[in-house]
């Protein structure tokens, strides 16, 4: 027995020598238990309400003030003309748009009947419904509360009105998230062993020798996935389009461009990995299950960022998949073209760039 508990404390000094073994055994777990609890919701917050209200009286001033006291809630803009109310949605300056009847007001102290229609972007369906849900329980409350104090008896009719896609079909969602996720997980994973393999079989010498830049040899180990993420590209369009019935309502090229940029940040990111790690297990581990777990939470791919909490917020700003899926979702689904996605084209160009400075930083021309 006394060697048995020789080998074990041993095998605890091995553990504890080894700071990356640390990490993973203590780290990994409240980093996930923090990502899971406060990234998984499916609770609507500081949600950006616009209002369309014609008649703008006493009534509907007050239904107001009770919508934005709401912690869910903010009113953010007043819209002036029922024309305005699919242009906020594709300036995305609102989440939901509430839109009172004319002469609200005095139809709740004649009839009692009162109607209000509820507009939301249904891209993303999940989303949708929920906020839906959650201003018609505020806006019923809120008429209670005023009817009460009135003395009427009130008799409320919500329209509810989903733009983009009236068939709330989940394939608008995910089909953005799906593409996002491939394209960053496949194009990161096979780029990260390229350089690796070579250090692993011994062909590095070969290409550190010869009379190349080692920019050239790191693009050169980019091009061929860069052919073959553009051939899967084209493929998860094709099935989107044919088989899932996703339209592709706006411009084809600029999703292509935003295809292309995503493309170059996952192989940049690819061949960073693959200049930092020694092994094509360590590379594979690196860039699958640390890429796959902020690409599927921080994006919004299943979970919207608007609802976590504002440490996970900034977090999400630098998962390249996010300003992805929300410019596919503008073109694909909204019909918006690139002057409305050029914000998120400028970051993923950005990143894209970043990266391959940061890999010709660490790529070694020498071997130790």
């Amino acid at each position: 027995m006394r060697q048995f508990w020789a080998f074990v404390i041993k095998e605890f000094c091995h553990i504890f020598r080894d700071r990356r073994t640390m990490l993973i055994l203590l780290g990994m777990p409240v980093v996930q238990i923090m990502l899971f609890g406060f990234a998984i919701t499916t609770e609507i917050n500081h949600s950006r309400v616009a209002v369309l209200d014609p008649s703008k009286d006493a009534v509907t001033a007050r239904i107001l003030e009770r919508i934005d006291e709401n912690r869910y809630f903010s009113v953010v803009k007043e819209l002036r003309s029922a024309s305005q109310v699919e242009e906020v949605f594709r300036r995305d300056e609102a989440d939901v748009v509430v839109a009172f009847t004319p002469d609200f007001g005095e139809n709740l102290r004649t009839t009692g009947d009162v109607g209000v229609q509820i507009v939301t972007d249904a891209t993303d369906p999940n989303t949708a419904s929920i906020t839906a849900g959650y201003v018609q329980g505020v806006l019923r409350q809120a008429l209670q509360e005023v009817a009460v104090a009135g003395g009427a008896r009130p008799q409320l009719t919500v329209q509810t009105h989903l733009l983009f896609n009236p068939q709330m079909k989940s394939a608008y969602n995910f089909v953005p998230g799906v593409m996002g996720l491939i394209l960053m997980l496949i194009c990161a994973m096979m780029t990260s062993i390229s350089i690796v393999r070579e250090k692993e079989t011994g062909t590095m010498e070969v290409l550190l020798v010869s009379p190349i830049r080692p920019i050239f040899i790191i693009l050169a180990k980019a091009v061929p996935y860069l052919i073959l993420s553009c051939v899967n590209v084209a493929t998860i369009l094709f099935l989107a389009v044919y088989v899932l019935h996703v339209p592709v309502a706006g411009s084809l090229w600029t999703l292509s461009i935003l295809s292309l940029l995503l493309i170059a940040v996952a192989l940049s990111l690819g061949l960073l990995i693959s200049c930092l790690v020694e092994s094509q297990v360590a590379a594979m581990l690196v860039s699958g299950m640390m890429l796959m777990m902020p690409v599927m939470l921080l994006s919004g791919m299943i979970f919207p960022v608007e609802s976590m909490p504002a440490v996970l917020q900034w977090v999400a700003q630098i998962v390249p998949a996010k300003w992805y899926i929300v410019a596919v979702k503008k073109v694909m689904i909204e019909g918006l073209g690139f002057e409305a996605v050029w914000r998120e084209a400028a970051v993923l160009a950005g990143m894209a760039a970043l990266l391959v400075v940061a890999s010709l930083k660490k790529f070694k021309v020498r071997l130790e």
